[in-house]
């Protein structure tokens, strides 16, 4: 093993930084003594060069799994960037063919990236198990809590899949998790003798502010309001892709800055498109759903706005985290109009199968179902649950969900220092307030700090009615 040194110089040498961030190395030197490490380190804390540096210690094969082909893709162009061809992921972009020529050749790569559905695939877990893999990462390791049970079930079998690879040493990477979900974590992957590496979910530079409003119309108002004072890059989060598309078609109407739409029904070429334009300021704003930003490396970006309000109060910090990494001030703003959580409850429902579902898939009636319940009901019924079983699982599970999202009202509601009620979240001492912390005992936010000093007249964002028949 490398000493301390050592594992500077390849910081400076092959990376080219003088020192590191918080965490990593820490994170790298708990590696070294041969545990398992849960880190959870800040959006931007460079969570991904803990692992590239420990690839040029143990000179093994790493298996990243990652959630998003938009993420593993933007990774194994940032690992080539740097210099290492010796990388691949493992994904549906690839035909058969091309498939089985990697499989062949997998003991030629340092890096592997895969997702937990394609490990899942028996062919590809035994080529994969043949190899001496010196590491296994499971990037943005919440998504075992979060996505697990009932959108990404194949995060569940990360346990079994471990033993079937010879449980190799395991490194789990996310910005933000409760002690909760923490245990959750650990408990899910199966794997003991873990350190945790943990850093505060703590972003001074970002301004924090809820703004209120009576009506949806009041909300898109106001939306386009502060889009004409605010200094771009900034992402605007929506549960809706059709309002994604909508403001996105309004900011460039309304305002001087350049706005496009990011969600699934776009093609993976034209979401590729996006975050290059968004990476190289070719676009101010993305409106996007809440797959976008996650692996997005830019320092710059000035605010984040959530249209719509996010599951819970860790994907909130989470998603607002993407602002500021650059030290600057930034400024996330959390939009509410009365009645949205049940937007988000509607959303939560639809999410779970219906009566209806499981009468389809026990009469063989697939064609009812969409892909994403099929799946689900598929991993659940294969490893032997009974329908009361699974019934109970999903009825648990979106109690805690139910009561995740309340938890957002509860700050949204919150009288008091906002920046307090999140450090308490994630069980954190919090010092003190002051004028740069929150909107607490601002009778209206300053935007002074992120102006971009467009002025427009205000008989401009009088008529919306009108505004929306010029999109339709």
């Amino acid at each position: 093993m490398m000493n301390k040194t050592n594992v500077k110089q390849i910081l400076k040498k092959r990376f080219g930084f003088d020192s590191f961030n918080p965490g990593q190395e820490e994170t790298i030197q708990a590696l070294q003594s041969g545990k398992n490490v849960l880190s959870i380190l800040p959006t931007g804390a460079g969570k991904s060069l803990i692992y590239q540096i420990y690839s040029y210690l143990i000179n093994k094969p790493i298996v990243i799994v990652s959630p998003l082909l938009s993420l593993m893709n933007d990774q194994v162009e940032r690992i080539r960037y740097l210099g290492s061809s010796n990388v691949v992921a493992i994904n549906s972009e690839h035909d058969w063919k091309e498939r089985k020529s990697i499989l062949s050749n997998l003991e030629h790569y340092r890096y592997i990236f895969i997702s937990p559905e394609m490990l899942n695939q028996k062919e590809i877990n035994q080529s994969l198990a043949k190899l001496n893999i010196g590491l296994f990462v499971v990037d943005e390791a919440h998504c075992i809590s979060k996505w697990g049970i009932d959108f990404r079930p194949d995060y569940l079998s990360l346990k079994s899949n471990l033993k079937k690879l010879g449980n190799p040493q395991t490194l789990m990477l996310t910005a933000t998790a409760s002690k909760k979900v923490q245990d959750d974590i650990i408990k899910k992957i199966g794997i003991d003798n873990c350190s945790r590496i943990i850093e505060s979910v703590n972003r001074p530079n970002i301004f924090l502010a809820v703004q209120k409003t009576e009506t949806e119309m009041d909300k898109q108002s106001n939306l386009i309001y502060l889009l004409t004072k605010l200094k771009g890059p900034g992402i605007i989060y929506f549960s809706s892709k059709k309002m994604a598309n909508l403001m996105s078609d309004m900011i460039n109407l309304k305002t001087k800055l350049k706005s496009a739409p990011y969600h699934a029904d776009l093609s993976n070429s034209d979401r590729f498109k996006i975050q290059h334009q968004f990476m190289d300021n070719e676009l101010d704003v993305v409106c996007a759903t809440n797959a976008f930003g996650m692996g997005i490396d830019k320092s710059d970006i000035k605010f984040v706005i959530h249209y719509h309000l996010p599951k819970d109060l860790e994907s909130y910090v989470q998603e607002i985290g993407r602002a500021g990494r650059n030290g600057q001030p930034s400024i996330a703003i959390l939009m509410y109009s009365d009645g949205d959580e049940q937007i988000a409850l509607n959303l939560l429902e639809s999410s779970f199968p219906t009566e209806r579902d499981y009468e389809n898939y026990n009469k063989h009636k697939f064609n009812y179902l969409d892909e994403q319940t099929k799946r689900l009901l598929d991993f659940y019924y294969q490893h032997g649950y009974s329908e009361s079983q699974i019934k109970q699982i999903f009825k648990e599970n979106h109690s805690l969900k139910v009561k995740d999202l309340y938890k957002l009202v509860d700050y949204i509601n919150y009288v008091g220092c906002r920046r307090k009620f999140i450090q308490a979240n994630f069980d954190e001492n919090f010092d003190m307030h002051d004028d740069d912390c929150c909107d607490f005992q601002h009778d209206q936010i300053d935007l002074t700090p992120y102006e971009y000093f467009i002025t427009q007249p205000t008989n401009e964002f009088s008529d919306w009615k009108s505004i929306i028949n010029q999109l339709f």
